[in-house]
């Protein structure tokens, strides 16, 4: 198409903002007869010699990146941000937008009475500063509710639920939030299942309790309790009680977020799972089938988020 108006406008700021090496590639310069000709009219651009290419048949892009590479000492590693990133999934007005706000101190996500406000993932980081001194990022994720699968018309809700799971895939710890004034439904079951057959890390937030009236000593026990029972596939997932309106155990919500993200990277030692392995045979006999036996060999870790094992046996 030539030369246009947009890459004049590019062009132009490039050359006053950008101090970096720059090449401008002229694309679909498939013949070697025109191709150089047909990349000359680029030179009015202003940015050095126009080298033709094409991106579908590789023409030319050898070239420039040798002289792409001749610039590579001038480059500095950039530092890897550290960050923990957390999702919060849950059922439609759970309250997952004003915990979002309360941890950013911003109105970033609207918050409603209405059901289904939040429409998109939206993400940002924040620091928290620890007792020993440091300092830990994280990067929390407000995503959209989720309903009843049969509830779900294909369009906006579809898609945007279909982000709240890809955003539950790439945290490393997903903060399952429940309504303490609703209690536990079905939908959050069918939540807690996804969760773990993701192999995702979680911590599960029951949040409004400040809406819980006459609390003594023992509403607390009786609730995690009720959790753990009501939520068998998370039963190890650690429960913080919070207010996201009021702030009410939130910074404990992190400090719980802490643990259960270091073990879900955590490595254990090939020695340590063997001595289980055999701990636990001797407590149970594996199966067996007719005159055979089963037997557990050996057991390896390998990898991590989520931890990942492998037995050896014999059938």
């Amino acid at each position: 198409t030539g030369v246009t108006e947009m890459d004049r406008v590019l062009a132009k700021w490039l050359r006053r903002y950008c101090k970096l090496p720059k090449y401008l590639l002229a694309n679909k310069c498939e013949s070697h007869v025109t191709g150089i000709t047909q990349a000359q009219e680029f030179w009015q651009l202003g940015m050095g010699e126009p080298h033709p290419v094409s991106g579908i048949h590789g023409t030319g892009l050898g070239d420039v990146l040798d002289k792409c590479v001749s610039h590579m000492e001038k480059i500095t590693e950039v530092e890897k941000e550290i960050a923990t990133n957390v999702a919060f999934l849950g059922r439609p007005n759970v309250g997952k937008s004003s915990l979002f706000n309360k941890f950013t101190g911003l109105d970033r996500a609207i918050v409603s009475d209405v059901a289904g406000t939040t429409r998109d993932t939206v993400d940002t980081l924040i620091t928290r500063k620890r007792n020993n001194g440091e300092e830990k990022k994280y990067r929390i994720i407000d995503t959209a509710g989720i309903r009843k699968k049969k509830k779900i018309e294909y369009g906006s809700e579809f898609f945007m639920i279909n982000r709240a799971f890809k955003a539950m895939k790439r945290a490393d710890c997903v903060v399952l939030m429940l309504d303490a004034a609703d209690g536990i439904v079905e939908q959050d079951r069918i939540l807690a299942e996804r969760i773990s057959n993701e192999g995702r890390s979680c911590v599960i937030a029951l949040n409004k309790w400040d809406l819980i009236p006459n609390k003594d000593d023992s509403t607390f026990q009786k609730a995690v309790e009720h959790i753990r029972s009501s939520l068998p596939t998370l039963k190890w997932a650690e429960v913080a009680l919070i207010s996201a309106v009021t702030g009410q155990r939130t910074e404990k919500l992190l400090e719980a977020i802490d643990k259960s993200s270091i073990q879900f990277s955590k490595r254990v030692n090939t020695n340590v799972l063997n001595e289980i392995i055999n701990d636990a045979t001797m407590w149970m006999s594996p199966p067996s089938i007719g005159s055979r036996c089963g037997k557990i060999y050996y057991c390896i870790q390998v990898s991590t988020a989520p931890p990942t094992f492998v037995f050896f046996v014999n059938d």
